[in-house]
């Protein structure tokens, strides 16, 4: 019963919509539809949530994490963390799992857009502690990945990604047609 309402939260979200601004300390993003929120939420395994398929830790960060607001029972998709990549949100929620926080940043709401509930977390607060910066993805990722040290966007250099365009190609659609897409275009 739960999973069903909290489906039918997600869709009747929007109509419910409330205002979470107030005390907010949230930076633009000059994202189309965005809103300062800063609410108290449980941390979550949005697929633990919604299907009941459990993982220890919430999945330790390989997860999609999501935020279950307390003044209404709403999840919220955590999908980007402070940076400038739309990265890290669940990696920077994984240490919080099944706790609750307060979250800073800014939701995304518009019908138009099919958007609702979507939200890049920027700062985040246990109890009894201090506001820290939901910026680590990065730094973590560097650690995790120190053979792709060097210049240029860190996806260049990812090699789980230069893997996968070893074996698809870059268009996704194998190598041959890369071949083939080079040699007519350029």
């Amino acid at each position: 019963m739960r999973k069903l309402g909290m489906l039918f939260a997600l869709v009747a979200a929007p109509v419910a919509a409330q205002d979470f601004s107030e005390g907010s300390n949230a930076k633009s993003w000059n994202l189309y539809a965005e809103v300062p929120a800063k609410f108290e939420a449980r941390v979550v395994d949005v697929l633990c949530e919604l299907t009941g398929d459990c993982s220890d830790d919430c999945g330790a960060g390989s997860r999609q994490m999501g935020l279950v607001r307390t003044a209404d029972d709403v999840l919220v998709l955590a999908m980007k963390n402070s940076q400038p990549a739309f990265t890290g949100a669940s990696e920077e929620l994984a240490p919080f799992c099944n706790q609750i926080v307060e979250v800073d940043g800014l939701m995304l709401e518009d019908e138009d857009l099919g958007a609702s509930n979507v939200y890049l977390v920027q700062r985040i607060k246990s109890a009894d502690a201090d506001w820290i910066k939901a910026n680590k993805w990065t730094k973590k990722w560097a650690a995790k990945y120190p053979e792709a040290k060097g210049k240029g966007p860190w996806f260049r250099r990812d090699p789980r990604i230069k893997e996968i365009i070893g074996i698809e190609g870059y268009l996704g659609l194998g190598l041959e047609e890369d071949a083939t897409y080079a040699e007519e275009n350029f």
